[in-house]
């Protein structure tokens, strides 16, 4: 994979992430203006996802590149098919759109009833812990990002590098406007993402496995806008099939890594 594609595979996937961690660090800092506990738990979280990539990094370029292309292309297999089915099923009716600005509410009216509680020399500890879990399940994607994406390229810096400008991207923007970046499209994202993520888990699963693709790294141009295709191709298919709209989803934690 060259640098740009690395990038912006990295940027993109990251930016997602990044939007979903945001809209939570927003929610428990406005409940009752704590932001200072709602950016320690932040930063806790920070410090933590720093010492797992600093620790998984150096322990995935030991493992033999084939081995290591088949494990990574697994994976990212696994869940670029689970963003783009859910990419699909969003655009086609069956499955309700990802709604930052429902999920922000949803958060704040939770940390508003809880109220604010001191605890360990956190003045919230609520919004502390919120801020903590959210930014450390949706940072612990990136990291497995940057990790696997970097390894694999053999350049975990300029996928660290890609993730770092998403992530300072997405909280300029969240700073201007203090509020869920609802107007990013964010499911229009995610099918891009998903695709991507599909294309490149077939691509080295495939070359660990012990597959030579035509042209070499030049065959992702042709394998991505197939799957982007198919894609699409699957939207029209189920939108011919009735289905009840959904309710707006209010729940980012459940989404989990196959967001």
């Amino acid at each position: 994979m060259n640098g740009w594609a690395l990038f912006a595979a990295a940027f993109l996937a990251c930016m997602v992430e990044a939007v979903e961690a945001l809209t939570i660090i927003l929610a428990a800092g406005t409940a009752h203006r704590q932001w200072r506990s709602a950016l320690t738990g932040m930063a806790a979280a920070l410090g933590v996802l720093a010492v797992i990539v600093a620790a998984l990094g150096p322990a995935l370029t030991a493992i033999p590149l084939r081995s290591l292309r088949l494990v990574v292309g697994a994976l990212l297999l696994i869940f670029g098919l689970q963003w783009l089915r859910k990419a699909v099923l969003r655009a086609s009716g069956h499955k309700a759109r990802h709604d930052e600005a429902e999920i922000y509410r949803t958060e704040l009216a939770a940390a508003q009833a809880v109220g604010a509680q001191s605890r360990g020399g956190v003045a919230d500890w609520y919004a502390f812990t919120l801020s903590f879990k959210g930014v450390l399940l949706e940072g612990l994607e990136v990291a497995f990002i940057v990790v696997t994406f970097g390894s694999n390229a053999h350049n975990v810096p300029l996928a660290a590098l890609a993730a770092g400008c998403a992530v300072a991207a997405v909280a300029v923007l969240g700073v201007a406007v203090r509020a869920p970046l609802a107007r990013v499209p964010e499911n229009s994202m995610k099918f891009v993402v998903g695709v991507m993520l599909t294309a490149f888990g077939t691509f080295w699963g495939a070359e660990g496995a012990g597959a030579e693709w035509p042209g070499a790294d030049a065959a992702l141009l042709v394998l991505a806008p197939a799957v982007a295709v198919f894609g699409l191709l699957l939207v029209l298919v189920l939108r011919r099939v009735d289905a009840a709209p959904p309710p707006a989803t209010s729940d980012a934690r459940s989404e989990g890594v196959a967001a």
